[in-house]
Formats: structure tokens, sequence, C-alpha cells
């Protein structure tokens, strides 16, 4: 499902005009790359998280040139399902 799929999903369901749930949305997505992006994690209860992961620093091999290098550490950010929306995709199956 695209963006544009979910403002039109939602501007039915609502009643809402398309370009007002766009900036909605917008806004929202927004608001959860700069909170993790700052380091706070944001919970939507019954969805899921959005938080930063920890990769260690890690060695990794070039195989073309038969050597070693060093991948240092870094964050990645990462989406964690709740146990709610875990269950009932297990119940939809």
């Amino acid at each position: 499902m695209t963006k544009a799929e979910i403002v039109n999903e939602v501007a039915k369901a609502t009643g809402i005009e398309k370009a007002e749930v766009l900036s909605v949305l917008e806004a929202s997505m927004e608001c959860v790359k700069n909170s993790v992006a700052s380091g706070e994690p944001v919970y939507l209860r019954g969805f899921g998280s959005f938080i930063i992961k920890h990769r260690a620093q890690k060695a990794a091999r070039n195989i073309t040139k038969k050597s070693t290098i060093v991948i240092p550490a870094h964050d990645i950010p990462a989406f964690k399902p709740a146990k709610v929306f875990v269950e009932s995709l297990k119940e939809n199956k």
C-alpha cells in the first residue's frame, strides 16, 4: 500500500478531504522521523514502536578482493510491532 492509497482510504473512512489527510499524514511521518532521529522512540499503542537499534562493530569479508574490512558501529531505525498487531496477523491466516 502506498502513501496515496493510505490517503484515499483515510479520506473515504473519515469524510475529510484528501489534501487535508495528506498534510496530516506528512506531518505525522515528519514528527516520527524527527523523534527517532533525536534518539526518542515513538510508541503507538496497539500498533508498534519506532526505535533506534545499535549495531556493534564487526568484520566483513570482501570476497572479490579477498580482504577483510571493518564495519564501524552504527545506529539504524527499526520498527517493532505490538503484540496485539502480531496476534491479529496470526489470526487472519
